[in-house]
């Protein structure tokens, strides 16, 4: 018989046997060496229908078949039968298969062979390229890689290879600006993305030391290698605080009548000698606005939120000089990690950051709810208190404001009610 291939293709009762199909032929199975196929269900339709083509009369006389069935199931078609019977050349069983099934067949056994030969000359060209960095090697091996970005990969290795050819830098560069020279891109080795993270492990292999993790402790090793990374867009306030050294930060310092925005060039260039008293440093420069409304003069330093490289280069210049640290931040999860990292690493005092001043702020200190807060914290008398009240505390809080700015009696005005919240 000679098939209508578009009636074969578009029968439902059949779809399951060119589904199997097309999974034997993605496996690597060569159509012309396929004798059987084993179809997991087909309709009693789809039996009828195949074994009204192959079998024989003499079959049919004595009860036997040539599309058996299993106790589960299972039909088990013999193909090279049905291709005679149907009139199908076998190089034209693939295109049916595709037809019917809606895609491509793709041999996973040739794509996986091809990938594997892609993978190793990319990283042949890898070691070619970086021959001073096994370690860095191993570490981009080990993440596996897709097919579709070798070409990425490999836009990486090149842009590492020509920036760290001609360590160190003298006179030195900005990150920027290498990056534009070796990738086209001004972003591409970004601290905070997987280029600049790459760059990171390669610098502390050439120099034969631990990766480091601290923001100002990366920008210092980059540093010794000449590479300039941000110093100048982000910033850290102080307000209050009289330097007493005699460079051009301190005098700043000295004069101002506001808050002074420092940048990570000024604090590792010309970094103040501060003053001996307690500095208290908190989260939001909303507290600093609050401090001059109030009239405090108290040093104060805001580091707005997260810690970045100027910020522990501030917490480190105090802590080398001896300066009492405070610390402040919003009882939430994320400010309640941060003020452990500042305790921890520069054993600053935390203030304002108790189970006290959560019931001073009272039923609804906001309209946030406290989420999920850290292990170490869930237990504590704060944590439980935070958990009681179910919502963040955050530094804007009256409460807060007067912890940190004290205010005569006099000149107090109670918080806002937020019945209802």
């Amino acid at each position: 018989m000679t098939a209508d291939l578009n009636l074969l293709a578009a029968d439902p009762d059949l779809a399951p046997l060119w589904q199997t199909l097309h999974d034997r032929l993605s496996a690597g199975n060569a159509a012309a060496d396929i004798a059987t196929v084993t179809v997991p269900a087909l309709t009693p339709g789809a039996v009828a229908a195949l074994r009204a083509w192959l079998d024989t009369t003499a079959q049919r006389r004595s009860g036997r078949t040539s599309v058996p069935q299993n106790s589960t199931g299972a039909v088990k078609v013999p193909l090279r039968r049905l291709l005679e019977v149907l009139s199908l050349p076998v190089e034209e069983l693939q295109p049916l298969v595709e037809r019917a099934v809606g895609r491509d067949v793709v041999n996973r056994r040739n794509h996986r062979l091809q990938s594997a030969v892609i993978r190793q000359e990319l990283w042949d060209y890898a070691e070619t390229r970086l021959p001073l960095f096994p370690q860095l090697r191993a570490r981009m091996k080990s993440t596996g890689l897709e097919n579709d970005a070798v070409d990425e990969m490999r836009r990486l290795i090149d842009a590492l290879a020509g920036l760290t050819g001609t360590l160190p830098y003298a006179p030195p560069r900005a990150l920027a600006k290498l990056a534009h020279d070796h990738a086209g891109d001004p972003h591409y080795f970004d601290l905070g993305t997987l280029p600049g993270q790459r760059l990171i492990s390669a610098i502390a292999e050439h120099a034969n030391q631990p990766e480091p993790s601290r923001p100002d402790h990366i920008r210092a090793l980059l540093m010794e290698h000449g590479i300039i990374a941000d110093r100048l867009s982000a910033t850290v306030l102080l307000h209050n605080v009289k330097a007493t050294g005699d460079g051009p930060i301190d005098r700043r310092l000295r004069e101002a009548n506001a808050p002074v925005a420092l940048t990570l060039l000024d604090l590792t260039v010309s970094p103040p000698t501060l003053p001996p008293t307690p500095l208290t440093i908190v989260e939001n420069p909303s507290l600093l606005e609050e401090a001059l409304t109030r009239g405090s003069t108290q040093p104060m330093a805001c580091t707005s939120g997260q810690l970045r490289a100027v910020d522990h280069t501030l917490f480190q210049l105090a802590a080398d000089q001896g300066v009492p640290l405070r610390y402040a931040g919003d009882l939430d999860t994320a400010g309640l990690q941060i003020a452990a990292t500042v305790h921890q690493t520069y054993g600053a005092e935390l203030v304002a950051m108790d189970a006290a001043l959560v019931r001073q702020a009272g039923q609804s200190p906001s309209a946030i709810p406290i989420g999920v807060l850290p292990s170490a914290q869930a237990d504590t008398e704060l944590g439980q208190a935070l958990l009681a009240g179910g919502r963040i505390v955050y530094q804007e809080h009256e409460a807060v404001h007067d912890r940190l700015l004290p205010l005569p009696p006099a000149l107090r005005h109670p918080a806002p009610s937020r019945t209802g919240l």
